[in-house]
């Protein structure tokens, strides 16, 4: 099939990969423009980007798919489809309407959970035990249209937002291959979503980092795997802001105020909440590495 790709991080990286393999004729690629990096010393390009220019395919990055420009180049590529994996804009209606198989969508949740630019980590943020992928035809509105398939998988107790953002982007691209196919062969099932089970995952933010320790053992361990590559959840230990990747509950309960230390050892660092305590696992003081926590604590020991 004809095929233009839209997409732009690592997730819709392996989609694309994936639609090479298939052997679809992909006769453009779409992504975000290169963003400035380490600082604003050179700019960095996206792994869409970098994986369509080793397969020699044309490339476009447009500012904006509102000025008719980019529709204007779709109507000359005449694709069959558009697929669109974590692209980062949303598609106008005069595009929607062009290819004649439509413009599909991988999304990282069972939808109609977790519309939005972040569904993989607030699916770990809010404690869920099972999210997916879905594939979907694209409408103007985000991520309202119709359902094509979903696929779904448990979500490990200790899996952080950036190990099962992993594995979503192999099941979605394997489901985007299954889209196509059924599509190609007119056999695409279609169900309209129910718009008042939305919910909502909006982009995260350095703001979400503090650590609330009044709140469960659960929540915490959530929040701390939720944020996990980014932003990084964060707590103040002996007046510093440390960034905090891991942790684990004990099962004790304490006694001491939310956000106490109960201790500091060869476990980590020890933490009261709202039911219990947590142990700080690995973690990364100010200006330094990641490192697990013990390691930390052998030259910098933590008061109570």
């Amino acid at each position: 099939m004809r095929i233009v790709f839209m997409g732009t991080p690592a997730f819709a990286a392996l989609s694309l990969e994936r639609l090479y393999s298939d052997g679809h004729d992909i006769c453009a690629v779409l992504t975000q423009p290169d963003k400035q990096q380490n600082r604003g010393m050179k700019l960095g390009t996206s792994p869409v980007k970098e994986l369509a220019s080793k397969h020699q395919t044309l490339i476009h990055q447009p500012q904006s798919l509102k000025d008719g420009a980019a529709a204007d180049l779709l109507r000359e590529l005449n694709p069959d489809l558009i697929a669109v994996v974590a692209y980062g804009k949303l598609l106008p209606p005069e595009i929607l309407l062009l290819p004649r198989y439509g413009c599909i969508n991988i999304h990282g949740s069972v939808l109609p959970k977790y519309r939005g630019s972040a569904p993989v980590q607030h699916a770990v943020l809010n404690g869920e035990t099972v999210t997916g992928v879905t594939s979907m035809y694209m409408a103007p509105e985000m991520d309202a249209g119709d359902i094509i398939f979903t696929k779904t998988t448990e979500i490990g107790e200790e899996e952080t937002a950036g190990e099962l953002y992993g594995r979503l982007a192999e099941l979605g691209a394997s489901l985007l291959s299954k889209t196509i196919r059924a599509i190609a062969s007119g056999n695409a099932p279609r169900t309209r979503q129910n718009d008042a089970e939305a919910t909502y995952a909006p982009p995260l933010t350095k703001e979400m980092s503090p650590i609330n320790w009044t709140k469960s053992v659960r929540e915490i361990l959530c929040h701390i795997r939720g944020l996990n590559p980014w932003p990084v959840a964060t707590t103040v230990l002996d007046g510093s802001i440390f960034k905090v990747f891991k942790g684990s509950g004990t099962g004790r309960h304490t006694g001491l105020p939310p956000g106490s230390i109960a201790q500091a050892g060869r476990e980590g660092i020890e933490v009261a909440c709202a039911d219990g305590t947590v142990i700080i696992k690995d973690l990364q003081a100010p200006g330094g590495r990641r490192m697990p926590a013990a390691d930390y604590l052998r030259g910098h020991p933590i008061c109570r």
